[in-house]
């Protein structure tokens, strides 16, 4: 493992009763790019999700601030289980967020219990009052996640041109 993996994030820990919701470093970004295996993730992290989301970073600086994107530690193990981040910046008060857990640790509680915390983090953002996601109607298990992180369906994107009945909009309440 790269000695500069483990540098510390720049912005506190976010802590639940199970995980840590740390902050991505620079160097654990090229690791997910450059397919670098360090010993604290979980056999099968990183996701696809994950690979776009460190893509990302370049192009969206501030993804990596103090409201932007987070791994998913299980506390039991100091494993990498996933990432959530809020797309910042918000839009009119809101902020949209989004999230991914390993298969391996799926079934857990983990996703609801990440998307809490960092929605209640999103909350304390100055001018932040809304925090939404969009999810794929065909994904029943991510509506699950959100609707037990208190997420209500919200809309089928009417803002679009063209709505897509495909997808919804869930808002935390």
């Amino acid at each position: 493992m790269s000695s500069s993996v483990s540098v510390p994030p720049a912005h506190p820990d976010l802590t639940t009763d199970r995980l840590v919701l740390r902050s991505w470093t620079p160097a654990e970004a090229a690791a997910v790019l450059d397919g670098a295996r360090p010993s604290h993730w979980a056999d099968d992290f990183p996701a696809e999700g994950d690979q776009v989301i460190a893509a990302l970073f370049t192009e969206h600086p501030d993804w990596l601030g103090p409201y932007g994107h987070r791994l998913i530690i299980e506390r039991s193990t100091g494993l990498v289980i996933g990432s959530i981040g809020l797309f910042w910046p918000p839009s009119d008060g809101a902020v949209e967020i989004g999230y991914g857990v390993v298969p391996s640790r799926r079934g857990h509680g983990y996703a609801p219990e990440a998307t809490r915390a960092l929605t209640a983090h999103a909350l304390t953002a100055p001018g932040v009052h809304t925090v939404h996601a969009t999810v794929e109607l065909a994904n029943p298990p991510s509506i699950r996640v959100l609707e037990k992180s208190g997420f209500r369906r919200h809309s089928t994107q009417p803002d679009q041109p063209q709505p897509d009945q495909n997808v919804a909009r869930y808002q935390a309440h």
